[in-house]
């Protein structure tokens, strides 16, 4: 699979894309817990897609003591944005009645 079909898969996905806004929300970053909590995922499950996240540079980690925050980089800050964009599209979208 390419680099472009693993992104595209992983964006059309609800849970990744309702994480990456609910890093976006606020403008303190996040625990790692909350976020799970938030986006109504496992722990396991949201640090893999942190991970992923990560590697693609959209967030950044910051360890203080044993609490690992969240935060969005400027790519990510973008992308998040674009995101939303595409949601308020959607919301305005009509179904065709048949």
């Amino acid at each position: 699979m390419t680099a472009k079909n693993e992104i595209e898969e992983l964006f059309i996905r609800r849970k990744p894309v309702r994480l990456l806004l609910n890093v976006k929300i606020g403008s303190n970053p996040k625990y790692v817990s909350v976020l799970a909590k938030n986006t109504d995922c496992t722990y396991s499950h949201t640090v893999k897609l942190l991970e992923i996240f990560k590697d693609m540079g959209i967030v950044e980690f910051e360890k203080h003591g044993r609490i690992k925050y969240v935060k969005l980089t400027q790519d990510g800050m973008e992308l998040a944005g674009n995101f939303e964009a595409v949601l308020r599209k959607f919301a305005k979208l009509k179904p065709k009645r048949k």
